[in-house]
Parts: structure tokens; C-alpha cells; sequence
């Protein structure tokens, strides 16, 4: 009989040794990881039984966790292996199977820098107020982002910083800061109560996993409101879509306040995808709309199908549509124009941008 506990801590150092992204674990497949975007299952182990799936997936559930997965057939959490690598953990049923997402957690937080991000990004860490949302497909960098502008303001200011996770995926250490981080479901009932809060914890900087309903992004902006620098994570493909999707998710009655709040309190919105890179690993084309007058009125008189344009024509500012900076990586010859058309959102005029540059 299999050896679960040895078997998953195999799995998962293959996982961090590979430089693998994700570990899968699903009954009829061979335990898989993704590497550089692509999924590789690994040829050496054997297929998983539904007796295999469920019993790696159990060795990673704490007793609470397990009840959890009961009730709701889904739980997030994250995962230590010693102290050798840091897992977010999905665990959920497919046709009546259980299986398992894992996503590797690097231990150590890269700098803007090291991420190959555009410098202006720096900027957002010096401010003392406002509201930052990185936006992007799930898997291409947004938490890794936020780690990045977290932890240079924890290097470099003394602050309270207070972030609101589920699960909590870096782990800072605290230098010139104090650095609060409050896991959802283990510190926190809900992200919902965590914010309502979180004002009288007396915080600088707030950071919030991700905005999963109307009732936390209205929270987000009144923290940035009343003179916090609060940041966050959406899943969405592009700033325009991300003002149009936090407008829509309210009802027509409150419509009216949130454009008003959003129009006062938004500083930027970087977008972010993940490209394959020539010759291997990955490498971010950015999306970056900052919040000018032209774009807080656009705002407020919701024009926001004028936003794109905007972005385009305000380089100088600092401003960068994605396929500019796919255009870039095509003439640095990081990526190869294929992958950049994969990638775009308007490959027609990628193309045109790529002739006149």
C-alpha cells in the first residue's frame, strides 16, 4: 500500500525542484505539474486510483479542513512542507472524485526588478493614500505583484501594514514595518468582516486579497477614502473591464456613490498576463492605466469605452497599453509575435503598432 504522507512530500519537491507553478492531483492521470504554462505529467509515477487521489488529498487536510470539505465540497488553505517550500492548496470534487490544485508559493519575494515589471510601478509604494488594483487571468502574477510593492514599502517606510488573504501566500518578514496578516477562516470568519474592522486596527497600508464582491470593494474604497493606501487583486482582462465590472456588480440605486468614490479614489490599475519567453521561463506584458483627470472623468460620466484610447495616447504620463508592451517584448526579442497574438486582446492592432515602430 502506498506510503501517502511520503508519496505527497515526493510530489510536492519535484514540484518546487522542476520550478513548477502547479502540482495536480486527479484520479485516471498521473500526478502533473505545469512548467512555463504548460502542463507535463510526470512519467515516472503511476496513474492515480480513486484510493490514491482521495488519499494524498486527505494527508493535506487538517481535521477542521476536512469538515470544511465536508459541508461545502471545496476548500482553499495553504500548505508547509518543513520549511523547504509553501503550497495554495485547492481541494474539490470533479465526478465525484476528490482532487487537487496546488500552487507553489516561492519562498522568497522578488523585487519590481526581478520581476521584470515597468519601473513606474515603484511609484505606488511612496503614496499615502489611494486604491491599486492588479488585475489578470487566474496564474499570471498578481499576488506576486502585490508581494513585490508590500514588501519594498517593508523595506523602506514605517507603517502598519494589515493584509487579508484566503489563504495567506507570502510570508513577510517584518523590517521597518509591522505586517498583520490575517488569513480568512483561521483569523477572520470572512474577508466581509475582516474589513469592517479593520479600520480601528489603526493600518497604513491595507491589502486585500482579492475583491470577490460588491460589499468588499465598497469597503476597499472608503479605506482608501478616509486616507489609506489600499491595494488588491481582480480577475479581469483589462482596466476598462475592471471599471465596467466593479460599476455593474452594484445595483442602479447605488451606482451613482460608487462612480463618485471610484472616480476620487483610484490611482492605477495594472494588468498583467505571463508570456512564455524565447528560450524559456516567463515573462509579464503589463497593462498600466493611471488615474488622470482625462480618466476620472471618463469615470464619472461613464465613458469607459474611451479609457482604452486614453491609455494609448498617454505614454508620456507613463501610461501602457498591453499590446505596447507586447510590442515591446517582440522587438527586445523576449517573446516571439505568435505568442504575443496568443496573448492580446486586439491582435489586428498589435500588428499595426508593431509596423509603425
Amino acid at each position: 500500500m502506498m506510503d501517502y504522507k511520503k508519496k505527497l512530500d515526493e510530489l510536492l519537491l519535484i514540484t518546487a525542484r522542476q520550478n513548477a507553478s502547479d502540482l495536480h492531483i486527479a484520479v485516471g492521470r498521473r500526478p502533473t505539474i505545469r512548467i512555463d504554462s504548460v502542463l507535463v505529467p510526470l512519467a515516472k509515477e503511476t496513474i492515480l486510483t480513486k484510493e490514491d487521489a482521495e488519499g494524498l488529498v486527505l494527508t493535506l487536510l487538517t481535521e477542521e479542513q476536512k469538515k470544511a470539505f465536508s459541508l461545502k465540497k471545496q476548500v482553499d488553505f495553504s500548505y508547509s512542507l518543513e520549511d523547504k517550500a509553501r503550497f495554495r492548496v485547492n481541494v474539490y470534487m470533479q465526478r465525484a472524485f476528490m482532487a487537487a490544485a496546488l500552487r507553489l508559493i516561492p519562498a522568497q519575494i522578488r523585487t519590481i526588478e526581478e520581476l521584470n515589471l515597468p519601473p513606474l510601478i515603484h511609484d505606488f509604494t511612496r503614496l499615502n493614500q489611494g486604491f491599486i488594483l492588479v488585475v489578470g487571468p487566474a496564474g499570471h502574477g498578481k499576488s506576486t505583484t502585490l508581494a513585490a510593492l508590500l514588501d519594498e514599502i517593508n523595506h523602506k517606510r514605517t507603517d502598519h501594514i494589515i493584509t487579508v488573504e484566503d489563504p495567506i501566500e507570502y510570508l513577510f518578514s517584518q523590517d521597518r514595518c509591522i505586517i498583520s496578516q490575517r488569513e480568512v477562516g483561521l483569523d477572520t470568519l470572512s474577508f466581509g468582516d475582516a474589513l469592517r474592522s479593520v479600520l480601528r486596527q489603526d493600518p497604513d497600508v491595507i491589502m486585500i486579497g482579492e475583491v470577490r464582491d460588491p460589499e468588499t470593494m465598497a469597503t476597499a474604497m472608503t479605506a482608501a477614502e478616509t486616507g489609506h493606501l489600499v491595494f488588491s487583486t481582480m480577475h479581469t482582462n483589462s482596466a476598462s473591464q475592471t471599471i465596467d465590472r466593479i460599476i455593474d456588480s452594484f445595483p442602479p440605486s447605488q451606482q451613482g456613490q460608487i462612480i463618485s468614490q471610484l472616480a476620487s479614489t483610484l490611482v492605477a490599475v495594472v494588468s498583467e498576463r505571463l508570456i512564455p519567453r524565447v528560450g524559456g521561463g516567463r515573462i509579464p506584458a503589463t497593462e498600466i492605466m493611471l488615474a488622470n483627470p482625462a480618466i476620472r472623468n471618463l469615470i464619472r460620466e461613464k465613458k469607459i469605452y474611451q479609457i482604452d484610447l486614453v491609455i494609448e495616447t498617454s505614454v508620456q504620463e507613463g501610461m501602457l497599453s498591453l499590446n505596447r508592451s507586447l510590442v515591446n517584448l517582440i522587438k527586445s526579442k523576449e517573446v516571439s509575435l505568435e505568442q504575443a497574438k496568443g496573448y492580446s486582446l486586439n491582435p489586428a492592432e498589435l500588428g499595426i503598432l508593431l509596423e509603425r515602430t
